[in-house]
C-alpha cells in the first residue's frame, strides 16, 4: 500500500480524501483479485486411497501430480490411506470439508456416493471410459483400473500357495495378513473374493475364521503388507495387482498369484481407482482441473508404463514393456463381476459377519 503522505496543514483538502478512498477501493479489489489468484495457490487436496503413490516418489500420482503443478501452477495437497478410512474421514468433515477430490476403490467409492460425500461432474474424457467404471450420474469415474490379488515371498516359496485351503497350514502360522476388511478396500475385497469362491456368505466366514489362526492381525494400510512380505517377515498378504506390480520394482522377493479353492480356478475382479469431486469441497474449480488431467491422454498413457496399472480410457493402447507383463500376468485369471450395488446395501452385515467369525 503506498505511504501516507505527511499533512501540510490541519485541514485535508476535500481532493486529498477523494485520493484516499479511491486508492482504498484499488486495494480492494486488487485484494479481491489476489484471492482468486490465492485460490488457485490453495491447490487442490487429494484424499486417496494407498496404492498409486509409489514408494521412492516413482509412482503414477508422483508423475502426474507433479505434471499437472507445472501445467497449471496448482498445487496438490496429498492425504493417503485405506479406502474406507478416507471415506470416514471425509464424513466426519463434511461441516468442515477439507477434501476437492477422493479416490476410493468399490465398494468405498459407492459408499460414498450413497451418503452424498459426491458432487456430480464428468471429466473431460469420461466418454472413453466404459459404462461399469463410471457412475451413471457422473458423481464418480475410474481413473486407473486394477484388480484384486495375493502376494507371496518368491525366496521362501518356489511357488505361490495353490489354493485357499493351503493358507491353512501350519507353516503360514504368524507368516500371514490381510488388511482389515471395512477399513482397506483391498481387504474388503478378501471378504468379497472369499463369499465368491465358497459359495456364499456363510462358507466364507466359516474359511475366515479357520484361517485367522494364522492371521498376524489387522492392518489399516495394505500398501504396508508388501515391504513385510519382501523382507519375509510375512510370507502371503492381500493386495492388489497394480500396487504390488508397481512395488515389485524395487522389492524382488514379491510375487503376485490368485486364489482358488480346491476344485476351482484362479479368479479375480476389477478394484478401479475412482475418483469424484467432494461436494462443497474448499476448492472445486482445482477440483475438476485435476480429474479432467487425471483422464487425459497423456495422464493414461503413464498409467502402465509408469504406474503398473491399467488404463480406463478405451482409446489408450498401451504397448510398453509392463503392459506386456501385465498382461502374461493375467492369462488364465477368469475375472468375475460382482454386485457393488448389492455389496453396498450389504457391507456392513458382511463386515460384522466378518467380526463376528473372526473375533476382530
Amino acid at each position: 500500500m503506498p505511504e501516507n503522505t505527511p499533512r501540510s496543514s490541519t485541514t485535508t483538502p476535500f481532493t486529498t480524501v477523494l485520493a484516499a478512498l479511491g486508492a482504498l477501493a484499488l486495494t480492494a479489489s486488487l485484494t479481491a483479485c489476489g484471492g482468486s489468484a490465492a485460490s488457485d495457490a490453495a491447490g487442490v487436496t487429494v484424499y486417496s486411497a494407498d496404492g498409486l503413490k509409489g514408494e521412492n516418489g516413482d509412482g503414477w500420482y508422483d508423475q502426474v501430480f507433479a505434471d499437472f503443478e507445472k501445467e497449471t501452477g496448482i498445487e496438490v495437497k496429498y492425504v493417503e490411506g485405506g479406502s474406507g478410512e478416507m471415506v470416514q474421514r471425509a464424513l466426519r468433515e463434511t461441516s468442515n470439508t477439507q477434501a476437492d477430490v477422493l479416490v476410493t476403490l468399490p465398494p468405498f467409492i459407492q459408499q460414498a456416493r450413497g451418503a452424498g460425500l459426491l458432487e456430480p461432474y464428468e471429466p473431460k474424457g469420461a466418454d472413453q471410459v466404459d459404462d461399469a467404471d463410471k457412475a451413471a450420474d457422473g458423481s464418480w469415474t475410474s481413473v486407473v483400473n486394477n484388480y484384486f490379488g495375493f502376494v507371496y515371498n518368491t525366496k521362501e516359496l518356489t511357488t505361490p500357495p495353490a489354493t485357499w485351503e493351503e493358507l491353512l497350514d501350519d507353516r503360514y502360522e504368524g507368516k500371514l495378513q490381510y488388511s482389515t476388511p471395512g477399513v482397506a478396500g483391498d481387504g474388503t475385497a478378501v471378504v468379497i473374493k472369499a463369499m465368491h469362491d465358497f459359495g456364499g456368505r456363510q462358507p466364507a466366514m466359516d474359511y475366515l475364521e479357520k484361517l485367522q489362526a494364522n492371521n498376524v492381525g489387522p492392518s489399516s494400510s495394505t500398501s504396508k503388507l508388501a515391504p513385510k512380505v519382501d523382507k519375509g517377515e510375512l510370507l502371503v498378504a492381500n493386495g492388489d495387482v497394480q500396487m504390488n506390480y508397481a512395488q515389485s520394482k524395487s522389492m524382488p522377493n514379491l510375487g503376485i498369484w490368485f486364489p482358488r479353492t480346491a476344485d476351482g480356478a484362479p479368479t479375480t475382479f476389477a478394484l478401479p481407482y475412482a475418483a469424484g469431486l467432494v461436494k462443497d469441497a474448499p476448492q472445486p474449480d482445482n477440483g475438476r482441473k485435476l480429474l479432467d488431467y487425471l483422464l487425459s491422454r497423456e495422464a493414461q498413457e503413464q498409467v502402465s508404463s509408469v504406474g503398473g496399472g491399467f488404463a480406463v480410457r478405451e482409446d489408450v493402447e498401451a504397448t510398453d514393456a509392463n503392459a506386456a507383463e501385465l498382461t502374461e500376468l493375467m492369462d488364465g485369471v477368469e475375472v468375475i463381476e460382482p454386485d457393488w450395488d448389492d455389496i453396498d446395501a450389504n457391507l456392513q452385515d458382511y463386515i460384522d459377519a466378518w467380526k463376528t467369525a473372526t473375533g476382530s
